[in-house]
């Protein structure tokens, strides 16, 4: 079940009324209904698979008890490399299995060896990226005595498995999210005009912006030999909508139905392209994955404490890491690497930590500013073709026409109702950057008809410009 779906509009209020109008004030049968509606949420794609999101979610519970109780470091140790044991066993072996056995097959072919296999194309369960490593982030915090173990199964189900970020994150932090299940929860209108709100604007995102977008993506992308340096490069732009959309319209919608029922989420997008380095992106970019890497791998590796060599060492690992959890391919493991080598020059001189806020939040923009968020936005554009590609092959190829071959002949698309939709964008993120959403305030002071009519406008915009039915990005990984 997708958000942008008939079944999930039917869905939605079914399980928002029960919730509230039902179960209100009784707060263990509401965080087992969200077990209920989760399960039924993630069953809708394939109910087989809810067996493995059970059995992550009651291995981690376990552990966490044992961690409450145990005082020996070698115990403790060992509870918490059993629950690392089959997080990323199970990740690893759904996820990476025809990735390792693809790779081994192509390295003996190198050397003239012709070895069979009869590949075992294992289907990838949706979310498993995302509940894994939020499960696995809870049993590391309760192993570092951050939290104390959730004794309530049902609260703690609750928590791995409550539908908005089941499968595509925000990956959340137990230190957040288990106090939010534990407390009562009071039904709060203007909360849920506020998640209403921020749920439109994702959507919008999502099938107006993403979904338009991908159509000319694919188009270029599957085929990127017939077209020039220019149409490429256009594509290339649309690409970076594409996933931005996408991917920040989901986190929208998740965050806004958290909020319907009562929960706050972190902000998983905080207006990337207006970054000016690319430190500042990354800061601002997926940022539940980032925080989760920093804090669960980059810290342990000795993190920025040592030479600078070691600190050099440390971001390029988090950075290949990165890019080999999206997927089992080299392509991302490439752009993990690109990214990575863009974020060394600000990590060298030390400027990384330079622009901590959103650009013009504290007066005149200058001109450099401009020119930084600019050339910024190129570079990712140029990353995201990597991201985006068959192979690397194809990427070099087209990273090569892009720069290096490119006669500037006049797109052989141009399709100027998108930009047209991205100029929109751009214009209302521009003026809401201050917010966790652009449209939180638009019109909160405006006569009931003017605020409304803009609400409307929105609808009517997803209803006759909505492109193509398209499955959210971050559901293959």
């Amino acid at each position: 079940m997708i958000f942008n779906s008939i079944e999930f509009a039917i869905f939605l209020p079914i399980v928002y009324c029960i919730y509230w109008f039902l179960l209100k004030g009784r707060t263990n049968w509401q965080n087992a209904f969200i077990i209920l509606s989760g399960f039924v949420f993630y069953g809708w794609w394939d109910w087989r698979f809810l067996f493995l999101l059970l059995f992550t979610a009651l291995v981690d519970y376990f552990i966490g008890r044992s961690l409450g109780v145990v005082e020996s470091i070698k115990k403790r140790k060992l509870l918490l490399t059993i629950s690392v044991l089959c997080n990323i066993g199970l990740l690893g072996f759904f996820k990476y299995y025809n990735f390792f056995v693809d790779s081994f097959v192509s390295a003996f072919r190198f050397f003239g060896y012709q070895p069979t296999t009869d590949s075992l194309q294992l289907i990838l369960p949706v979310g498993i990226s995302f509940y894994t490593f939020q499960s696995l982030g809870y049993s590391i915090d309760a192993y570092r005595r951050k939290l104390q173990p959730e004794k309530n199964v049902i609260t703690f189900l609750g928590f791995v498995s409550f539908f908005p970020q089941l499968l595509a994150g925000p990956i959340e932090r137990a230190t957040n999210m288990l106090p939010q299940f534990r407390k009562e929860r009071k039904f709060d209108y203007n909360q849920s005009v506020d998640g209403l709100k921020q749920v439109l604007w994702g959507l919008f995102k999502k099938v107006v912006i993403a979904d338009n977008c991908a159509s000319w993506v694919n188009m270029a992308f599957d085929n990127p030999h017939a077209y020039n340096g220019t149409t490429l490069f256009v594509a290339a732009l649309l690409f970076a909508f594409q996933i931005y959309g996408d991917f920040s319209g989901y986190s929208d919608m998740a965050c806004g139905i958290a909020r319907l029922f009562g929960f706050q989420y972190m902000q998983n997008f905080n207006y990337p392209y207006f970054s000016r380095t690319i430190s500042e992106f990354w800061r601002r970019w997926h940022i539940s994955l980032s925080t989760w890497f920093r804090d669960y791998v980059y810290f342990p590796l000795g993190g920025s404490a040592g030479s600078m060599a070691k600190t050099i060492r440390n971001t390029m690992i988090i950075f290949l890491v990165s890019g080999f959890w999206h997927g089992a391919n080299w392509t991302y493991i490439a752009w993990g690497a690109i990214n990575g080598l863009y974020f060394l020059p600000g990590l060298i001189s030390r400027s990384n930590r330079k622009y901590l806020d959103i650009i013009g939040n504290s007066g005149r923009i200058s001109t450099i500013e401009w020119a930084r968020m600019l050339f910024t936005f190129f570079l990712t554009t140029m990353a995201w073709i990597y991201f985006r590609a068959r192979s690397i092959q194809e990427a070099n190829a087209i990273v090569y026409e892009i720069l290096f071959n490119n006669k500037w002949q006049l797109p052989q698309f141009m399709p100027t109702a998108v930009f047209a939709g991205i100029a929109i964008l751009l214009l209302i993120e521009w003026m809401g950057r201050r917010n966790p959403y652009p449209i939180q305030h638009f019109f909160v002071n405006s006569p009931t008809p003017v605020r409304w009519g803009f609400y409307c406008l929105i609808c009517l915009s997803i209803y006759f410009f909505g492109g193509r039915e398209q499955t959210f990005i971050y559901f293959q990984f």
